[in-house]
């Protein structure tokens, strides 16, 4: 078979895993980042199980790992600070990394595979057909284009594919902080703390030997919680026994709200959609990155011996798409109690932690066998 060639409009999670992917497979694969390096946004990340095996087969998870610790617990705690549910990880991974180091890896082995990575060079248009105009006028002809380019994509909005798109009544500041000494000294992994106060959350996560991940969820009407630089003041006196953590709070966090895309279908002739740009999702389960790197993978197994490329795109939607429909669905659900009554809410978070049911659905996704893994 002649060489087929990929151009990848986005260089994050979902681009480079599909870069990496392909090239691995004998494609010859560009990819295209509007910025002016491979730098992510977001801060840290959680990488479960199914993500992780993506990394070992692309031959990546030795670096996007390298200083993770492993996220054992997860803990729940109310507005009183009292803990209302614990979740302990037995039998499967899961690592909380600084989502660069991952950006990084996947971008090394891209390159290592033979991959070409263009800066400063974002996709306007692409074409059932496999015609991709960038800025600039430029246009490259490809057998196959991948739309990773984000949950604002300007290839899939000009394909006419988005069934649904909604904004979602929170949303979050992300921020890294440095490590205390104590927290340095820690050596037996990382216990992940979320704290509620009314419909406010801080999200506690050691991701690296020298940083913790912090997360503030707040509802987008709330003003003053999504301000940044943070509030030091405003969130101190919602959580009072968290002041030393706010305090190491610095002035560089970004506030994003939550989304959730849906698609009417993730292809168009030789374009395929990647990412966030096919199925955004709110970070209740932490699978935004898991879905888009199985997806990705997935996309170069399909193509691998299929010379009909719209017929093998269709395939791996079908295929693929009901587990991201469901990690989806988990996601939006496990955002409901951000409006609930304090008392209310707590019960439901306790009731959900204990429920094999509910539990059995919120790690589906981190459980499930990637294709091509």
């Amino acid at each position: 078979m002649t060489q087929r060639h990929a151009e990848i409009v986005g260089a994050g999670f979902a681009g480079l895993t599909a870069a990496c992917a392909l090239a691995q497979r004998g494609w010859s694969v560009r990819v295209h980042e509007c910025a002016d390096a491979l730098r992510t946004t977001g801060a840290g990340i959680y990488i479960y199980e199914n993500g992780l095996r993506v990394l070992e087969t692309l031959g990546a998870y030795d670096a996007a790992v390298k200083g993770a610790p492993f996220a054992h617990t997860r803990e729940v705690r109310d507005d009183h600070n009292s803990t209302v549910s614990v979740h302990r990880w037995g039998g499967s991974r899961v690592h909380s990394i600084v989502r660069q180091t991952v950006i990084n890896a996947l971008a090394e082995e891209a390159r290592r595979a033979g991959v070409e990575i263009v800066l400063n060079s974002a996709g306007v248009e692409a074409s059932p057909s496999g015609a991709l105009l960038l800025t600039g006028g430029r246009t490259a002809k490809a057998d196959l284009i991948v739309a990773a380019d984000g949950a604002n994509s300007r290839l899939r909005d000009a394909l006419g594919l988005v069934a649904r798109r909604r904004a979602l009544v929170d949303g979050c500041t992300r921020l890294l902080i440095p490590k205390t000494p104590e927290e340095m000294q820690a050596s037996d992994g990382a216990t992940t703390i979320e704290y509620w106060s009314g419909s406010r959350r801080v999200l506690y996560t050691p991701c690296s030997e020298t940083e913790v991940y912090i997360a503030l969820v707040m509802l987008d009407s709330d003003r003053v919680a999504k301000a940044t630089p943070v509030d030091k003041a405003a969130w101190t006196g919602w959580f009072p026994h968290l002041a030393p953590l706010i305090d190491r709070l610095g002035v560089d966090g970004r506030y994003d709200r939550f989304e959730l895309i849906r698609l009417k279908r993730w292809s168009a002739g030789r374009v395929a959609v990647l990412g966030d740009a096919a199925h955004a999702l709110p970070p209740n389960i932490g699978q935004g990155g898991g879905c888009a790197m199985m997806n990705a993978l997935a996309l170069a197994v399909h193509l691998e011996d299929e010379v009909d490329i719209p017929a093998a795109l269709a395939k791996w939607e079908v295929i693929e798409r009901p587990i991201t429909d469901h990690t989806q669905r988990v996601s939006v659900a496990l955002g409901w109690p951000a409006t609930w009554p304090p008392k209310l809410r707590a019960l439901a978070l306790s009731l959900a932690g204990k429920s094999k049911w509910v539990v059995k659905q919120r790690t589906k996704t981190a459980l499930h066998r990637p294709t091509g893994t």
